[in-house]
């Protein structure tokens, strides 16, 4: 049922012509926590993201993404969550339980640190994978070698604490789980032009990079 689940993600993101078959969408998600963070920034992110790619790589994702909560049973209809936030994240029991399923089952989390989260969802990993450590993600790495090349990791988009941007990961039995990107503020990259007055090179490089997860998740993960 697994390996069924993940080809028809595949089949819809990446569709194949046919004389019989018509292309179908998928629809990926924004998860919503408790805890007070803020889980909506970035409101026009996903979207732009996802026009970005549908542009540039071929997918069919639909722009209405789906907002998804850590606990409900819906979550398992989207092959993608994207998660931000500046503040506070919790996690219950139950919420773990079902976010531990939903990733050990074939779906992918990536987290993207908007400034303020690292020291809130570092624990609440730890209590859902108490079994596995953030690990650094080499340069090397296939999630910065799909369409566009990353040689030196996430580009920096935002400034924050002027750190180097770091990408961590979840690995699960050898497969990529959850990707976190810290100090790096891709989301910011991907909002409107006239949200955060970045540059059209810093948004550029932010839809890339953004553009290969989303390449790595559906033909790689």
């Amino acid at each position: 049922m697994k390996k069924f689940r993940l080809y028809i993600w595949l089949l819809l993101a990446f569709p194949l012509v046919s004389s019989f078959t018509s292309p179908g969408t998928v629809n990926i998600a924004l998860l919503k926590y408790n805890g007070g963070g803020d889980w909506y920034a970035n409101p026009t992110s996903l979207t732009n993201l996802i026009r970005f790619c549908n542009k540039n790589l071929g997918t069919n994702l639909n722009e209405d993404y789906a907002t998804v909560e850590a606990g409900s049973t819906e979550i398992f209809n989207y092959p993608f969550i994207h998660m931000t936030g500046h503040g506070n994240v919790v996690f219950s029991p139950q919420e773990q339980q079902n976010l531990r399923t939903y990733l050990i089952g074939g779906g992918f989390l990536h987290i993207d640190d908007n400034y303020g989260m690292d020291k809130f969802i570092r624990p609440q990993l730890k209590k859902l994978f108490p079994e596995l450590d953030l690990v650094e993600l080499p340069f090397s790495h296939p999630i910065f070698h799909q369409k566009y090349e990353f040689n030196n990791g996430l580009p920096k988009i935002h400034e924050h604490d002027g750190k180097p941007p770091q990408g961590f990961g979840l690995i699960w039995q050898g497969r990529l789980i959850v990707f976190y990107t810290y100090e790096c503020d891709l989301g910011d990259g991907w909002e409107d032009p006239d949200v955060h007055k970045d540059s059209e090179e810093t948004r550029t490089k932010a839809l890339k990079m953004g553009a290969d997860i989303i390449q790595y998740v559906f033909t790689k993960n």
